[in-house]
């Protein structure tokens, strides 16, 4: 079974869901499944790749089995993406200490600067086939 890339991202984040908004217009070829954080299916990544079910400092980004967390998991969200953006790939030759700094400075001004929703994200109907469900068979494969 081929593993799509899994994008989770913070549900309750304003910041975040723009990011996704963003990412659902440039991801055309939907090489992205996308699921917040604290929903059943993000719940369930997050057990399977033994992070804790209260991580939400960062985006998390599977890929080929692989987790990349922060500035790394932004870059390469950026790299699959349509259009210039996979051109923002190149700045991973900033040291990932310098790049998570920045990262995490934003990060932990997000719900003040931007925002915070009471509930998490629900995709609308154009949206579902972007977003990771529980019948996944990576879901499934996991138990």
């Amino acid at each position: 079974m081929k593993l799509e890339s899994i994008l989770l991202f913070d549900g309750h984040c304003n910041l975040c869901n723009g990011a996704v908004d963003f990412v659902l217009k440039r991801d055309t070829h939907k090489k992205l499944l996308l699921a917040s954080i604290q929903g059943p299916a993000g719940q369930r990544v997050l057990t399977h790749y033994r992070l804790p079910s209260t991580y939400m400092d960062t985006l998390v980004l599977v890929e080929q089995g692989k987790v990349y967390l922060g500035s790394t998991a932004a870059l390469r969200v950026a790299r699959v993406l349509d259009g210039a953006w996979p051109l923002f790939y190149g700045f991973i030759i900033i040291p990932k200490g310098v790049r998570d700094r920045i990262y995490q400075w934003i990060s932990s001004h997000r719900y003040q600067w931007f925002g915070r929703r009471d509930t998490c994200r629900m995709p609308t109907a154009s949206e579902c086939a972007h977003f990771l469900k529980e019948d996944h068979p990576f879901l499934k494969s996991i138990g």
